[in-house]
């Protein structure tokens, strides 16, 4: 009981000193950028004669009210995930069974070569890396259920935050969207071209860059939830001729697959960590 108290209170100082560095470290410039850009072209769909500046004229502060708020919501998420621990391994053997809350007696049900499939040790930060994991030469830690490592929220998308990350880009999407249409909405008529982009050059500029946003994370979310019904991974679909696990299966074999239904409500609905080697040796498919 004292070895199991020693342990959480380590990895809690572990967690706050790395959301510490990881809110001063080399992503401050990226999150500040983003923040700045939100809140700037937010403050420029009020400003000109938008259908959010003329409700607020108006007095109908119902939709301006829900749409600031939609924003805050999307940039709380944006930092959520990006100061979230992803699922990092943070040690082996006892203390990665107390961090994934998995019984000893449970270790010994996963079975240890199958397939010939054999455990594999991280080169780099030397823990035994779980069924699905992956060493980030960024973050510099092995993240479980690797996803990839994202420039930017600067951090990676993993076990823990993969969930959030796509709820994100649906917040983000519709928050991109809502403002494309409130810009097409403020642009005004003029006699000349000259004048017209004199007088809409900023809205102009601002409405580019949300269609571009808009466009990227459109295709971001597709391509995440189409993954996610697969029960597959970016990394898994971009590598699966290098990974161990997967360069043996056939090129439309995916030993996670559970079906698009239990796939989908496995990711969203499912918040227990899940022993991956149950689920690829077909003895077990249950969380723990």
């Amino acid at each position: 009981r004292l070895e199991q108290n020693k342990f959480f209170i380590k990895k809690m100082v572990v967690k706050y000193a790395r959301m510490f560095k990881n809110v001063f470290g080399s992503g401050f410039l990226v999150r500040t950028a983003h923040v700045i850009l939100t809140w700037v072209i937010t403050l420029i769909l009020f400003l000109h004669d938008t259908d959010l500046r003329k409700q607020e004229e108006t007095g109908e502060l119902t939709l301006p009210v829900l749409f600031v708020l939609l924003v805050l919501v999307s940039v709380l998420l944006y930092f959520a995930v990006s100061l979230m621990d992803p699922g990092f391994v943070l040690s082996d053997d006892c203390d990665l069974q107390f961090t994934l809350g998995i019984a000893e007696e449970t270790q010994d049900m996963i079975p240890q070569t199958t397939k010939s499939i054999r455990p594999r040790r991280c080169g780099h930060c030397l823990v035994q890396q779980p069924m699905r994991s992956k060493h980030c030469q960024t973050c510099q830690h092995c993240v479980r259920r690797y996803d990839h490592h994202c420039p930017w929220i600067e951090n990676c998308i993993g076990e823990r935050n993969h969930r959030w990350f796509v709820l994100y880009l649906a917040v983000q999407l519709v928050v991109l969207l809502w403002g494309l249409y409130m810009a097409w909405s403020g642009f005004s008529h003029a006699p000349t071209w000259q004048l017209w982009l004199r007088t809409n050059g900023v809205l102009l500029g601002a409405a580019a860059v949300v269609a571009v946003l808009s466009l990227t994370v459109l295709l971001l979310l597709g391509s995440h939830l189409y993954l996610v019904s697969l029960n597959t991974t970016t990394w898994e679909f971009m590598s699966r001729h290098r990974i161990s696990y997967l360069k043996h299966c056939g090129v439309d074999e995916n030993p996670f697959d559970r079906g698009t239904l239990r796939n989908l409500w496995g990711f969203f609905c499912v918040w227990e960590p899940v022993v991956w080697e149950h689920v690829y040796f077909k003895q077990g498919n249950d969380p723990i």
